[in-house]
C-alpha cells in the first residue's frame, strides 16, 4: 500500500477513479503503478522492523518463446530479427506456457540488529511504453540478525509477465522486460520468439 502525502486529498476527487496520472489536469494518478510523487511510505515499506540487503545470484538473461507465425501481431517476413523490431507479442494460448517457467535467486542477508521477516518484491517492466511497473511476485524469508538466506522465486512468463490488450487477451512482448527486486536490484530479461511447431 501506498501511502500519499496529506495534499494528495485536494489533487482526486473521490468521483475520479481513473488510475493513469493526468499532468495536464493536475490529477497525480493511483496506486504504486501510476502515481510518481512524493510519499509518506512508498509500496512495500514498512514490512519488518530490522534491515535487510538483496543479491541478486543467478537469473535467466534470454528466453526463448515457442511459438508459430499466426500468433504474432506484426510480423513483416520470416525471420526472428523482424519480430523482435516490430516489438510483436504472443498470445499466451499460441505457446507452452509449461515450458516458460524463470527461477530467480536471491540472497537476502540481516544487516540489522534484531532478527526478523523480510518480503522480496519482484517487479516487471514490458517492452512497452505504455506499461508501467508492476508486482507480479513475492516470496518471505525469516532471517535472523547477521545471516544470510537464499530465497528462490519461480514465475512463469504467460501468468507473472504477460499483458492483457484491449480486449482481455493475455500477450508475452517480445524484447527486453525490465525485472525489479524491491526498490535497489534491477535485471533484464530478453523474450525472444522460437519458430516451431508446437504440440499439443
Amino acid at each position: 500500500m501506498t501511502w500519499y502525502p496529506q495534499d494528495y486529498v485536494a489533487k482526486v476527487s473521490m468521483a475520479n477513479m481513473d488510475m493513469r496520472a493526468n499532468p495536464t489536469k493536475g490529477y497525480p494518478g493511483r496506486t504504486y503503478r501510476f502515481y510518481k510523487g512524493p510519499t509518506v511510505f512508498p509500496f512495500g515499506a514498512g514490512f519488518s522492523y530490522t534491515t535487510f540487503s538483496q543479491h541478486l545470484v543467478s537469473a535467466p538473461i534470454t528466453v526463448s518463446v515457442p511459438t508459430t507465425l499466426h500468433s504474432h501481431d506484426l510480423v513483416s517476413n520470416n525471420t526472428t530479427t523482424s519480430l523482435m523490431k516490430t516489438k510483436a507479442t504472443v498470445r499466451t494460448i499460441h505457446t507452452n506456457c509449461e515450458s516458460l517457467d524463470i527461477d530467480m535467486h536471491i540472497d537476502v542477508k540481516n544487516i540489522g540488529d534484531m532478527d526478523g521477516t523480510h518480503t522480496v518484491l519482484i517487479f516487471s517492466t514490458p517492452p512497452d511504453p505504455t506499461e508501467t511497473k508492476q508486482l507480479v511476485a513475492f516470496e518471505k524469508v525469516h532471517v535472523v540478525a547477521g545471516a544470510n538466506q537464499r530465497v528462490k522465486i519461480n514465475m512463469n512468463a504467460c501468468k507473472h509477465l504477460s499483458v492483457a490488450d484491449e480486449y482481455g487477451v493475455r500477450r508475452i512482448y517480445m524484447g527486453e522486460h525490465k525485472i525489479h527486486v524491491g526498490d535497489d536490484l534491477k535485471h533484464s530479461i530478453t523474450f525472444q520468439p522460437s519458430l516451431e511447431e508446437i504440440k499439443v
